[in-house]
């Protein structure tokens, strides 16, 4: 009896560490986060990521990053500034928990073009393609954001970002990629992107 009370109170551990940091995840996001990237990770405006749906780990990491300046952002690092490492765990599992609602692309025919170069690469320009590293529905992985229904805008910069070496915190392989794509291929992956689900 005594063996089956330890597994039972082993087995609800991990809940119960999940609801606390879900808590403190809703206290933070509820202080600050929400002004920009709404309570469950929905941004309203064009200049700010969604979160929704975001893996977890990734978004540890980057918050770490805008922590430590490896990610440079002058909004967000006096936003991070005070956050532990197990907050940035914290609200990583939070926005990893919400639904990512629809948003279909508003260029049906730029979305399209975004597909191909997503899925076969650009064969003007030798641009690989995305999905060999962020999926078929660019869900990406614990290290590697998802894109799906992210707001097109903020990936377009953030390409560019990449492409210019302005953004270095991640994965090198998307310097060489972004710094090959013209900007009407950045329009259109992005365009696509912002319409999966």
């Amino acid at each position: 009896m005594r063996a089956l009370a330890l597994v039972l109170c082993l087995a609800a551990a991990p809940a119960l560490a999940d609801g606390a940091a879900l808590a403190r995840a809703k206290a933070i996001v509820g202080g600050s986060c929400f002004l920009c990237h709404g309570t469950r990770g929905e941004s309203a405006t064009e200049l700010y990521p969604r979160l929704a749906a975001q893996n977890s780990a990734y978004i540890a990491k980057q918050l770490a990053n805008f922590k430590s300046g490896a990610r440079k952002s002058a909004t967000m690092q006096p936003m991070v500034a005070a956050l532990t490492p197990a907050d940035m765990d914290a609200l990583g599992l939070y926005f990893s928990r919400q639904t990512s609602e629809p948003h279909p692309a508003e260029d049906a025919r730029l979305a399209a073009l975004g597909m191909a170069i997503y899925r076969l690469g650009g064969a003007a320009t030798e641009v690989a393609a995305c999905i060999g590293c962020h999926g078929e529905r660019g869900h990406g992985s614990e290290t590697l954001p998802r894109l799906a229904g992210q707001v097109a805008a903020y990936l377009a910069a953030q390409m560019r970002n990449f492409g210019a070496r302005v953004r270095t915190n991640d994965n090198a392989v998307m310097h060489t990629i972004a710094a090959k794509m013209s900007a009407a291929e950045i329009r259109a992956v992005a365009e696509y992107l912002s319409g999966l689900e």
